[in-house]
């Protein structure tokens, strides 16, 4: 048909995905942020006819503000921090994998997945690796992430041949970068921490009791990570949201402690994290900081997580190059 429409040359893509981010640390804008994050069926495991009166009536009446002035103290020249780190790994993968079409979305707020899968196709990306950079399973958070993907493919009339990219939390690439990227950080400070502390994102105990296998996850994590380094570790959880029982110990409670037996040196990591964000950068960095110093701590140190440093990408790149195995061979 002299008509027909043009179509493009088949690629392979790949979608990092992670959280989201306000477009703004502004009230307004957190608001339709959290609107959209908690109203997810995914990360409020409550019935809609219970929750949208308090998530409409109170939480996103009060939180917004709270949270707006939270964001303002980890803002950028570069806008929020997690959607900057995304964008250059993002970048620093597409020179690394030049034969592939590597692209970047949010779960919640932008850009987003439908968006970004739509660009991917219209590029003429036929076969695509969904990547949810989360090392350790959660329903909550990589769960969420492919439905958001399933969902967009259920839409399309002609759809991309699709992979998703499964937890990574004992993989000897995730253990091994983690553990170079710590040790380097940890000779740059200017004391030796007496305890190094793993802040993983905290989740109700009832997933838990569901069969969600998040904590087992965090704590292999974190024992592998522990005996790659060479030392002991400590876990805790962070971001306790709501009146549930969450996992324990509570990251706030375990810095708040530590002064009283005697440790007054410490360091603290986010290895659940693939990004810095709110979660580090403002609860673990400027009020985790201040919980140990107002218990008697002394010195106190927020590492980075691997965000687009070389071990973090070199990671991601052979996570990837394993997931695209046949494809790029075949393409």
């Amino acid at each position: 048909m002299t008509d027909h429409p043009a179509i493009p040359g088949s690629k392979i893509g790949v979608l990092l995905i992670n959280l989201g981010t306000p477009d703004a640390p502004e009230e307004r804008a957190v608001r339709r942020y959290l609107a959209e994050f908690l109203s997810d069926r995914r990360v409020i495991e409550i019935h809609p006819i219970a929750w949208k009166p308090i998530l409409h009536g109170i939480i996103l009446r009060t939180r917004p503000k709270k949270s707006a002035e939270a964001y303002n103290q980890i803002w950028t020249n570069e806008g929020s921090p997690l959607r900057a780190i995304a964008h250059r790994q993002a970048e620093a993968l597409r020179k690394r994998l030049p034969d592939v079409s590597v692209h970047y979305a949010m779960r919640y707020g932008h850009p987003g997945i439908a968006a970004a899968l739509e660009k991917m196709a219209d590029e003429g990306c036929t076969r695509i690796l969904a990547a949810p950079l989360y090392p350790q399973y959660c329903a909550a958070t990589t769960a969420t992430a492919n439905d958001a993907v399933f969902g967009t493919l259920a839409r399309m009339r002609r759809q991309p041949a699709l992979r998703t990219l499964p937890p990574y939390y004992d993989d000897a690439f995730y253990i091994d970068a983690l553990a170079v990227n710590l040790k380097r950080q940890l000779a740059t400070l200017g004391f030796q921490p007496e305890r190094l502390l793993l802040s993983f994102h905290g989740m109700p105990v009832r997933t838990l009791e569901l069969g969600d296998p998040y904590h087992c996850h965090c704590r292999k994590t974190a024992r592998l990570l522990g005996e790659a380094l060479g030392r002991e570790v400590d876990v805790a959880f962070q971001s306790r949201f709501g009146r549930a029982k969450w996992l324990e110990p509570a990251t706030d409670a375990v810095l708040a402690s530590y002064p009283k037996k005697g440790v007054t040196k410490v360091a603290i990591a986010a290895p659940g994290f693939s990004a810095d964000c709110i979660e580090t950068l403002e609860e673990l960095g400027i009020r985790g900081r201040k919980t140990f110093k107002q218990a008697g701590g002394e010195q106190f140190a927020l590492l980075d997580c691997l965000n687009d440093s070389t071990e973090g990408i070199a990671m991601l790149e052979l996570l990837i190059s394993r997931e695209l195995a046949g494809w790029r061979n075949e393409s």
